[in-house]
């Protein structure tokens, strides 16, 4: 981390890290470079580029500056020494895992990770005999005891999507090492405002930067960060010849959305914990998923390792899908849409967002429920969106009733 920002709060780095060395001409905002080339009249200065031993780019697949402005302040915000982006959340996942794991290999995780990772864990992974143990979430005697048993790489993700299930950072990490074991986090839902599993002892940190990183839903991407170079350098490196490349778009759309993540997540955790005790009073709901609660059985660990619970809540309902069909589109101030972490309040259900990909029996078999909705709270005065809420479960009991 840069020496100037060690000191400075996480507000202020969100707003100003990453972004001097890229600033040309006076402006105070970092430019969109959409150039694929970039040129050299010295031929020793373009191979020293080429080849790592200057700082420069050459070519848009490996780097680009707005790119690596974007990077930069990420990387500052986990208080890493490195960083890479991919074109997505999911390249960013599945490029990290193909990097370390080779045929004979064994990862450990958990079982309801997100369904585009579970997919690689019960597919792909499988078809380059890479060995998978996928453990029940929360269960960390379980973890442990797999763990122990031997593993490359330990993968886990907390808060869940979209049970938000939550997993003790520092304990598992800890009996990660003891085995050797790369130990990865997705920290999407957290956010770097809210946790920094680095610090925790986790070796690679994770980010959909398309959710709450962007906040607007205008832009995929994806970055994985470390305190040990040569680890990231070697994702890069596979990113690089494999082509999931950030686009430089992108890149500043994130980058801008990145300045207001403090404002924008403690506004939505503000609402999600307002949104979910009102939830938990609302006869056609069965439970309710939020780690804000004292109720939920991962409140405690996530109190010591996050400085807030998040904008993502979760709640089952009764009937099941049925509900989830009456419901939802009476509400005005929601997007029912496969998305999370953007400024307007998102709502679906688990079997047409985040775990599409699976199975009912699958999703079962991860303990997400059909009629579970997962709630990705936004900026909005949270007694609108309650009072919509209200309005909709009044529908759906007329609807019942009648």
């Amino acid at each position: 981390m840069e020496k100037k920002y060690e000191q400075v709060k996480v507000d202020t780095k969100a707003v100003w890290a990453g972004e001097q060395d890229y600033l040309v001409h006076g402006a105070t905002q970092v430019p969109v470079i959409p150039s694929v080339a970039f040129g050299y009249d010295d031929m020793d200065e373009w191979y020293d580029v080429a080849i790592g031993k200057k700082k420069g780019h050459i070519y848009g697949r490996n780097t680009n500056p707005t790119v690596q402005a974007f990077e930069d302040k990420l990387k500052i915000l986990e208080g890493a020494k490195a960083a890479t982006s991919f074109s997505t959340g999911m390249a960013a996942i599945s490029n990290t895992l193909y990097t370390f794991l080779t045929p004979g290999d064994r990862i450990v995780s958990i079982k309801d990770t997100y369904g585009g990772t579970n997919k690689i864990f019960t597919e792909f992974l499988p078809r380059m005999g890479v060995e998978v143990a996928l453990c029940e979430t929360g269960n960390h005697e379980e973890i442990e005891k797999v763990v122990k048993q031997g593993c490359k790489v330990l993968y886990l993700e907390t808060p869940t999507n979209p049970t938000v299930k939550i997993t003790d950072i520092e304990a598992m990490a800890k009996v990660g090492k003891e085995v050797g074991a790369l130990v990865i986090v997705d920290n999407t839902f957290a956010t770097p405002i809210n946790q920094n599993p680095l610090e925790l002892g986790v070796d690679l940190v994770i980010h959909s930067a398309t959710k709450f990183l962007g906040g607007h839903a205008d832009a995929l991407g994806g970055v994985v960060c470390g305190n040990d170079s040569e680890l990231v350098e070697a994702i890069y490196h596979y990113r690089e010849i494999n082509g999931a490349t950030m686009d430089p778009w992108a890149a500043y759309l994130i980058l801008r959305g990145m300045k207001t993540l403090h404002l924008r997540v403690e506004r939505q955790q503000e609402n999600a914990m307002k949104l979910a005790k009102y939830l938990q009073t609302e006869e056609m709901v069965d439970a309710v998923f939020y780690p804000g609660l004292e109720t939920h059985p991962g409140y405690d660990i996530a109190k010591k390792q996050m400085r807030g619970f998040g904008g993502m809540l979760s709640f089952a309902v009764k009937d099941g899908v049925d509900t989830v069909r009456e419901l939802l589109p009476k509400l005005e101030f929601a997007h029912r849409a496969a998305n999370l972490g953007a400024v307007e309040t998102t709502v679906g259900p688990a079997r047409t967002t985040s775990h599409v990909e699976c199975t009912p029996e699958e999703r079962a078999a991860m303990g997400i429920p059909e009629g579970l909705i997962r709630i990705s709270c936004g900026i909005e005065n949270i007694e609108d969106i309650i009072a919509d809420f209200k309005q909709a479960f009044a529908g759906l009991r007329t609807t019942v009733n009648s």
